[in-house]
């Protein structure tokens, strides 16, 4: 057991707080010192993701005024008593909280943890408290995947902090530890995509993409993207799609059964519509699997011919997170991009931290697959 954290007093940071649907607004925060269990983490950097956005503006309603932000890469400045895994100094990526008590965490299955929601998106700690506030006393909801990593200092739980390694460009490494993971994840975890199978994926954002790169990876023979921007096809192309369709322009059903002759075995949904989710179970071979794993609205609904589903003996799987173990994952990415073999820094954008508007707006417009937000 480590000794006692060197934090014990909180400190004035600034923080990219939402007031009010739809609008960051940097401003001050005040940051408790961390819990036993907990860990300071320096932000250095931190991917904006879409989920980011559709709490923004509350399609998932947070309460507010609250800091988002959960795909954060730092430094460790301080660690409470009980913390074992990591010590300051080390560098880390911050990734989803699991319980580590439900059965799919004792399953080794975190990403299905059974109580994710309450943990993830309640705005607070489980008791109830929050680890910022306003520099008044006023509330301000935070915990925001374990994290809310939109700050120049962030409170982690040991259970969601991963070390990576030192030698590698720590602003680049946030997004391994949501959008880049789930993307991976499932088409190594989930769907288990093998050597000299077929892929297809719906959507080349960047979980798309990232699906894409590990698919190569996992030794697939027919890799197909289907997106309507056409500068995301082409780097699908670049990343070692092989085939790409302009969902606008094309008809993706019968254009991937034409490439495949009859179907793929695996596909994938980044996007969370309704009508693509079907196109990607309709493009699968007879007992092929689709995922799905895009944020849909909260009302959205799938629908497929029953009769059809059953007799094809097709599989269609909900993934969150891909469901990684991020201390496991999270490391295994991040050896194959410093061996040139996952090059997930070709979808990133770096900007600074006061231009977070503008990297939001960028992410909505598609000017900008993955950006990243330099923070300290």
């Amino acid at each position: 057991m480590r000794m006692a954290a060197s934090v014990t007093a909180p400190r004035e940071i600034t923080a990219a707080v939402v007031r009010e649907k739809g609008a960051f607004e940097l401003t001050p925060a005040v940051l408790d010192p961390p819990r036993d269990d907990e860990v300071l983490v320096r932000v250095v950097a931190a991917g904006l993701c879409h989920t980011d956005l559709v709490v923004r503006d509350q399609v998932y309603p947070i309460p507010l005024p609250v800091v988002l932000g959960h795909e954060g890469a730092g430094v460790v400045e301080a660690v409470g008593r009980a913390v074992e895994k990591v010590a300051p100094g080390d560098h880390v990526a911050v990734s989803f909280l699991p319980c580590g008590r439900c059965r799919p965490c004792l399953d080794g299955s975190p990403a299905g943890c059974a109580n994710f929601n309450d943990i993830n998106f309640a705005g607070r700690r489980p008791d109830g408290s929050h680890a910022l506030r306003l520099p008044d006393g006023g509330t301000l909801h935070d915990r925001f995947f374990g994290q809310s990593s939109f700050g120049t200092y962030a409170i982690a739980h040991e259970r969601n902090t991963v070390k990576v390694r030192a030698d590698a460009p720590l602003e680049l490494l946030g997004p391994l530890g949501c959008g880049i993971q789930t993307g991976a994840g499932t088409v190594l975890r989930a769907l288990r995509v093998g050597a000299g199978a077929s892929f297809a994926v719906m959507g080349a954002g960047a979980v798309g993409l990232s699906a894409v790169m590990a698919a190569r990876v996992a030794g697939a023979t027919t890799i197909i993207a289907v997106d309507v921007v056409p500068s995301r096809l082409e780097l699908a192309r670049e990343l070692g799609a092989t085939h790409v369709i302009n969902g606008r322009e094309q008809d993706a059903v019968a254009e991937i059964r034409r490439v495949t002759g009859g179907g793929v075995d695996h596909a994938l949904d980044t996007t969370g519509l309704p009508a693509l989710i079907g196109q990607a179970v309709e493009a699968l071979r007879q007992r092929g699997s689709a995922a799905v794993l895009g944020a849909s609205r909260p009302d959205a609904k799938i629908e497929l011919p029953a009769n059809a589903f059953m007799q094809s003996c097709k599989t269609l799987m909900g993934v969150v997170e891909g469901d990684s173990v991020p201390d496991v994952l999270v490391p295994q990415l991040l050896d194959l991009y410093m061996q040139g073999r996952f090059p997930f820094d070709r979808l990133v954008r770096f900007y600074d931290f006061d231009q977070i508007a503008q990297a939001a707006a960028d992410t909505e417009s598609g000017a900008v697959v993955k950006p990243i937000l330099r923070i300290g």
